[in-house]
């Protein structure tokens, strides 16, 4: 496996099962199976056992809890042959719910359901995503990916009608029209921009104080990768960017996102940033990136843990990007 594909939410095969996706009675029968389970989540949060280590929550079909859940569960994938499905229990309300923190940068609340040990908790994937091994990790993106989808995409985008989920979960059709709708997927431009020794590091309003990442941007309709990269650098700092190469793609289900991670050569170093597009940039040296990520950089704070920003940056530190 290529270094590439060792960043979080990717790289550890999971079997989709997408062959029986459209075969209702397979799919029973999978679900019937009794080495099934049930990855639960909360308003996007899954259950997370906070034991050492921690671990995505695997529960048994007929497990009391999955009663409380809401539409029908969702098929991601197999493991050594039986079925996982995401269940949703969002229109569960835990005693003494704080809404005032929920949906922040990095929600640290947890909600216990009584039906479950007092180890096991829904937990923010932001925050949990560098404490679980490589299939946890993406069990758990692409059951927040897929519920999140399902909850904002209740209505047939072609006449406005209530659709129906299909395909075990992987599909919406309309009953009136008969149209289908599919989960999407927003790609995502990332940048590694350097000039000689020098990397490019922004920051945007609202992030804690000090926190700098790589720049970042939607692709457009019609634009490439390269050309995206090229359009959202000199947006958002005013540099032109030169060649351009892929580095790697990480799912980033914040709702649903797919990250492209891009080197990109800048052809100048002056910044002009656009304070609508981000809140500051600048430019730092290897020496000064190494003093960040070890905490000592009296103005920077490196990318979080576990975001392709943070891997891109430590791999260029490394001098190991392939």
């Amino acid at each position: 496996m290529k270094i590439a594909e060792t960043v979080t939410f990717g790289g550890s095969g999971l079997d989709r099962a997408g062959e029986i996706r459209t075969d209702p009675e397979a799919v029973s029968k999978a679900q019937a199976d009794p080495a099934a389970r049930a990855i639960v989540f909360w308003r996007g949060k899954p259950l997370i056992d906070m034991e050492n280590p921690a671990s995505l929550v695997r529960l048994p079909i007929d497990h009391p809890v999955l009663a409380e859940a809401g539409e029908v569960p969702i098929l991601l994938g197999r493991e050594d042959g039986a079925a996982r499905f995401a269940y949703d229990l969002s229109g569960w309300v835990p005693e003494e719910l704080d809404e005032a923190q929920l949906g922040g940068f990095l929600d640290p609340t947890e909600q216990r359901h009584p039906e479950v040990p007092d180890s096991q908790a829904f937990c923010e994937l932001r925050r949990v995503m560098t404490w679980l091994d490589v299939r946890d990790a993406e069990l758990a993106a692409t059951g927040k990916a897929i519920l999140g989808w399902h909850q904002t995409h209740k209505f047939c985008a072609c006449c406005g009608v209530a659709s129906e989920i299909a395909q075990a979960g992987w599909q919406r059709r309309c009953p009136a029209c008969n149209a289908g709708h599919f989960p999407r997927t927003d790609p995502v431009v990332i940048m590694l921009v350097t000039r000689g020794d020098a990397v490019l590091v922004g920051r945007s309003p609202g992030w804690p104080e000090g926190m700098y990442s790589l720049l970042a941007g939607f692709v457009e309709p019609g634009e490439t990768l390269e050309a995206a990269v090229r359009r959202e650098v000199f947006e958002e700092v005013g540099v032109r960017v030169g060649a351009v190469t892929y580095l790697a793609s990480q799912p980033w289900p914040f709702p649903a996102s797919l990250m492209f991670g891009c080197a990109g050569e800048a052809l100048d170093d002056r910044l002009n940033i656009d304070p609508v597009e981000i809140e500051d940039a600048m430019w730092l040296s290897r020496e000064e990136m190494m003093t960040a990520f070890a905490g000592e950089h009296p103005q920077v704070l490196p990318a979080r843990k576990g975001a392709i920003a943070r891997f891109l940056l430590e791999n260029w530190l490394a001098d190991r990007l392939d």
